[in-house]
């Protein structure tokens, strides 16, 4: 079992509490979706000191433990993951599976054993015979936009993919694919990525919240931040909810104001 350490943000003073271990439903709790919202998206990344999401293509460099701990813990309250191709792609992901430690909590609310992973793609450039689309516990979605090649489509459908259409040409409409997914009763979403997706969420403005790691490392190099693409005219202003420390890395979850 890993210890974490509730710290507050003015002082990161973890030595003035008692260690104490989190348990799963602790964990769950304290990352519970907010009650009364009629759907809400956050998204959950990792960062070095110096802004890196990533070393060497891949966050699990960055990560330890403990993040992995939280990764496990949101899954499991998730309706759906949201994620992008090329993190499908980088990271080998493969279907969410049910989790013993949080059937109980799911069935209560309603959700299948398991999340969604939904995939956010233009292109459709994926590899159709992995276990992410042929042999899910729930069915996986390919959200793409109504330019989409047809053979990639008819190749996503017949390896049992959902497809969902959401926009124009290959651009998917990031307002569009949440409202796709709400549609259906999947209502608490997460996405984890990449940062050129979660870019797309922020520019649209529909990110509700953030769950961010700060690893203590440094990397250097021209890593990717935790959100790519065009910036916003005016930056939208969130607020810490919480904060936990485990051997010096920071988990933090920021909501909107």
């Amino acid at each position: 079992m890993r210890r974490l350490f509730p710290v507050t943000y003015e002082t990161a003073d973890h030595a003035a509490h008692e260690a104490r271990e989190w348990s799963l439903d602790e964990l769950a709790d304290a990352y519970a979706y907010p009650a009364g919202q009629d759907v809400w998206l956050r998204a959950n990344m990792v960062s070095t000191l110096d802004g890196a999401a990533q070393h060497d293509g891949r966050s699990q460099g960055i990560s330890n433990a403990a993040d992995m701990r939280i990764f496990g813990t949101l899954r499991g309250l998730a309706d759906a993951v949201l994620v992008g191709a090329e993190t499908v792609r980088l990271e080998g992901y493969r279907p969410a599976r049910a989790r013993e430690a949080f059937a109980g909590r799911r069935e209560a609310a309603g959700q299948a054993p398991a999340p969604a992973i939904a995939v956010i793609t233009g292109s459709l450039n994926l590899d159709f015979s992995l276990p992410l689309f042929t042999s899910p516990l729930v069915p996986t979605f390919v959200v793409t936009g109504a330019g989409a090649p047809p053979d990639r489509l008819d190749a996503a459908r017949k390896a049992g993919a959902e497809v969902l259409i959401v926009g124009e040409g290959t651009t998917v409409e990031p307002e569009g694919a949440v409202r796709a997914l709400a549609e259906r009763g999947l209502t608490r979403l997460l996405t984890e990525g990449g940062p050129r997706l979660l870019g797309q969420f922020v520019a649209a403005q529909v990110l509700d919240e953030l769950c961010l790691t700060l690893s203590p490392m440094l990397t250097a190099g021209d890593a990717q931040r935790i959100a790519g693409g065009p910036s916003l005219t005016v930056p939208e202003r969130f607020e810490m909810a919480s904060v936990l420390e485990e051997a010096g890395f920071l988990f933090t979850r920021y909501r909107r104001s």
